[in-house]
């Protein structure tokens, strides 16, 4: 059963539901739960400026418990029995990888706030994050201008630190340099004594991080515990909403890779940080995702606003004309790819929570989800055995 939102007269004033699937429990609960509040404060944006078609958009909130299938079960219950308009989802690429079968059966609408490994385009998925041309490639291109040639590659064990690494891989060897080591832990791990061991062995220049939710945590500690505290680390997913859970252990030389810091300081971005932090506490930090979460629901209000409608099918086609300007910079969905283009920034972990902005490019990149120095064809086999690998349960 395809869900279909009803279009007769009885509907013209009821609500127009979205649904809204983030996580609040497990351990994905601290990176993800404050994109709800993003999505929120978009939503009351909407409805506070008259809805949209003359209807206010309606929340309806899941939470997605850290855990890809139960995430999809509720996708689809959400798009069968609760006719939503659209779907605001997925923190990990597992996670969306799981979704994206249940919106293409529906001919749905997925809006995808993070940066990701790429290698994948969906007729029914808008990625509002970093393809990996506008995150991953140029920021191990700075780190190794920086640091050194011996990279270390630390990553949770799912789909997209396995293929950051691979792309990672790639452009180590162009530059000439090494990765001297490379090792995966679970989600939710706490445990990193094979990684301190692997660094005290190896002594690499530089770590480049694609752990993420509470393990990075964990990984900070036993930096700090072991004495590593100025080893410089790269990390491709932590975000300020990481940093405030992980205050007590500052690492110095921490830094980040996005396309949205708080700390961006244009006249947009503090007028979008003041009316957040005053709908939900001046303590609350913002996230390049949360961003990134925040700018999809306008970009999809804005859709249905140019389309006259809120079913999903017309709202597809308007969403590839759209262009905002967002608090990170213009946004524009790149009607060849599905993908947006974006700003990029690299920012230094500061003490207070916050990054500091080390380096930047301002005009918007365009997005190559297939890294153009391999074809289509062959970057999809590559994530084929990723995925492979993967199942199997194969783990350095």
């Amino acid at each position: 059963m395809v869900g279909v939102l009803h279009t007769g007269e009885e509907r013209k004033t009821e609500p127009i539901p979205i649904g809204v699937i983030y996580s609040l429990t497990g351990n994905m609960a601290v990176s993800e739960a404050p994109l709800i509040q993003a999505v929120t404060l978009a939503v009351e944006e909407i409805n506070s400026a008259g809805g949209l078609l003359g209807r206010p958009v309606e929340l309806m909130t899941v939470d997605g418990r850290s855990d890809p299938q139960h995430t999809a079960a509720e996708a689809e219950r959400l798009i069968v029995d609760g006719q939503i308009a659209a779907l605001f989802a997925c923190w990990t690429s597992a996670c969306r990888q799981a979704v994206k079968p249940v919106v293409e059966r529906h001919h749905h609408l997925l809006f995808y706030a993070l940066q990701y490994e790429g290698l994948e385009q969906s007729p029914h998925i808008i990625y509002g994050g970093h393809a990996p041309n506008q995150q991953i490639i140029p920021g191990t291109r700075w780190a190794l201008e920086r640091w050194g040639h011996r990279v270390y590659l630390i990553g949770s064990d799912y789909i997209f630190p396995r293929t950051a690494h691979f792309i990672i891989r790639d452009l180590v060897r162009a530059e000439a340099a090494e990765v001297v080591g490379e090792r995966y832990v679970p989600l939710g791990h706490d445990r990193m004594e094979a990684v301190i061991e692997d660094l005290e062995r190896l002594r690499p220049d530089f770590i480049i991080n694609t752990v993420n939710g509470i393990s990075n945590l964990y990984l900070l500690d036993a930096l700090h515990a072991a004495g590593f505290s100025d080893l410089p680390l790269l990390s491709f997913s932590v975000s300020e909403s990481d940093l405030t859970a992980m205050e007590a252990v500052h690492h110095p030389r921490h830094y980040a890779v996005w396309g949205y810091f708080q700390s961006l300081d244009t006249p947009l971005n503090r007028e979008f940080v003041e009316r957040f932090q005053r709908r939900f506490g001046a303590d609350r930090p913002i996230s390049s995702p949360m961003e990134s979460a925040y700018t999809n629901v306008h970009l999809w209000a804005q859709a249905v606003a140019a389309a006259g409608s809120a079913q999903p099918a017309r709202v597809n086609h308007s969403l590839m004309l759209q262009s905002r300007r967002a608090p990170s910079g213009i946004v524009t969905i790149d009607p060849a790819t599905r993908h947006q283009w974006r700003t990029f920034y690299i920012g230094q972990a500061q003490e207070d929570g916050q990054f500091e902005i080390v380096a930047a490019m301002e005009q918007p990149i365009r997005p190559a989800p297939f890294p153009s120095y391999r074809s289509v064809a062959t970057w999809q086999r590559i994530a084929q055995e990723i995925a492979y690998e993967l199942q199997q349960g194969s783990t350095p």
